[in-house]
């Protein structure tokens, strides 16, 4: 098999999602081994089941751009350790942040929710580790030690960038999402989740890219950011006015829906344009 052909490129594509998820299943049994991928299936737990759908997405994601991101395809054996360096710097912090952002964005509180069975936190759970997913996936690849410090700063900026703008986003509506996500509100879960993914496909966008100096490359990302500004305009102005007719520059009839009537379908519509709104960012910036 030729280093530069498709189906090497396949095989150590198929490799990493291998090992990282088989790391992954062992961290879980070493962490917490009443509480593994299998056991939360057969025990009919749909919020952690919930959860470990989007730590599985992001896993994939991950490996799939570990898999061409780190490899030169000129050695097997160089190409395998870069892949597997990466690979498990990668999923230490996959899983590490994305259990801490769940936290630091829904409040402590919400994995006890999770365990308990409450399936809005695992919506919102599972949509916030995918997005870590998104994030690590786009940030952290590499072939040589330099890569990799510059991988691991970029994704900490990526990881506050998150945050802040999930944040941010978030103060459109005048419901506190994280109390009706803990009180069982799926639509306000659905809605978290469709903004949650959709920043990280933004900010994903905006991370990724050659290093051509601090300057420059700081300067590109905040550019790629600007963007982001285009989720806002589909709450307020398509979702709020045009579909519902009713104009408002803050919550309105959309958060009434959400908040008060626990509208699921309207909380999937505005989850489904924020994401829609991410990829036609990412196509077209």
């Amino acid at each position: 098999m030729q280093p530069d052909s498709p189906l090497y490129r396949l095989a150590f594509a198929l490799g990493a999602t291998l090992v990282l998820l088989l790391l992954f299943q062992l961290g879980l049994r070493l962490l917490s081994p009443k509480q593994t991928v299998k056991a939360d299936l057969e025990q009919g737990n749909a919020a952690r089941a919930l959860l470990h759908g989007g730590d599985v997405f992001g896993i994939f994601l991950i490996a799939a751009n570990i898999a061409t991101g780190s490899m030169q395809e000129k050695s097997w054996k160089a190409d395998l350790v870069w892949v597997s360096a990466f690979g498990v710097a990668a999923l230490l912090l996959f899983f590490v942040t994305s259990r801490i952002g769940v936290r630091a964005l829904l409040r402590s509180r919400m994995m006890a929710e999770i365990e308990a069975g409450n399936v809005a936190a695992g919506i919102a759970g599972g949509a916030h580790s995918l997005a870590t997913g998104i994030i690590v996936a786009r940030a952290v690849a590499g072939s040589d030690l330099q890569t990799l410090g510059l991988s691991l700063v970029f994704f900490a900026l990526a990881q506050v960038t998150l945050h802040v703008l999930v944040l941010l986003f978030r103060l459109l509506t005048k419901y506190d999402d994280a109390a009706e996500i803990q009180g069982g509100n799926v639509a306000a879960a659905i809605s978290y989740a469709g903004l949650t993914v959709a920043v990280a496909i933004i900010v994903g966008q905006a991370v990724e890219g050659t290093f051509t100096g601090w300057g420059s490359s700081l300067m590109a990302y905040g550019k790629a950011l600007t963007w982001g500004a285009g989720l806002y305009v589909v709450r307020q102005l398509i979702v709020q006015t045009i579909l519902l007719g009713s104009f408002s520059l803050r919550g309105g009839t959309l958060d009434t829906e959400i908040a008060r009537d626990k509208n699921a379908g309207m909380g999937a519509i505005e989850a489904m344009t924020y994401l829609a709104t991410a990829l036609m960012i990412v196509r077209i910036g």
